[in-house]
């Protein structure tokens, strides 16, 4: 494989929410939804949403660079996501929904606190961006039906958006940038 391939992991709140976005992108290779940044190896959905593991809900992205640059991931990424609420994502509360940019390398880190600089200097939010910019830890595929939610399960997929409070903050907050 002459292509150099990245990962990217980011935690959105429910990750069946964060894989659609990303999944429909020129230059990605694969979207897998699982669980990072906790203490407690192969963890259960159960087991992390009883918010006892450390483990957040995340995606995990290969890309290609040149096609897709991490830069561009990171726009992405803070248009799917409330940057400023601690204490989760829309509907779904604790620790497992909180937002994060888990890095892989320096370069992504300094790109990510950049990129988080720029969102919070642009005015965009009232209150400040509480996402956190961590280092990347193992990352633990979730269950197969997890796996690309929005294909095999799209009416409720779709229910889900709508109800969660997401699809109305993202149109609210960043409809200006959609096609």
């Amino acid at each position: 494989m002459d292509k150099q391939y990245q990962l990217a992991t980011f935690a959105g709140g429910c990750f069946w929410c964060m894989v659609k976005p990303f999944d429909e992108q020129p230059g990605i290779i694969n979207v897998i939804s699982g669980y990072t940044g906790g203490t407690v190896a192969n963890p259960t959905y159960q087991q992390v949403c009883s918010d006892t593991t450390g483990h957040y809900e995340a995606v995990q992205i290969t890309f290609d660079p040149e096609i897709f640059p991490y830069e561009k991931l990171l726009e992405l990424f803070w248009q799917q996501i409330d940057p400023t609420d601690p204490g989760g994502q829309f509907y779904d509360r604790g620790q497992s929904y909180q937002t994060a940019i888990f890095y892989h390398d320096e370069q992504q880190k300094q790109l990510a606190e950049d990129s988080k600089r720029a969102l919070a200097d642009s005015g965009r939010f009232k209150k400040p961006i509480v996402t956190p910019i961590l280092p990347a830890r193992t990352f633990y595929p979730a269950e197969e039906y997890h796996q690309h939610y929005y294909k095999k399960n799209p009416a409720h997929y779709v229910r889900y958006q709508i109800g969660s409070g997401r699809k109305g903050y993202i149109e609210e907050h960043w409809g200006d940038l959609k096609k």
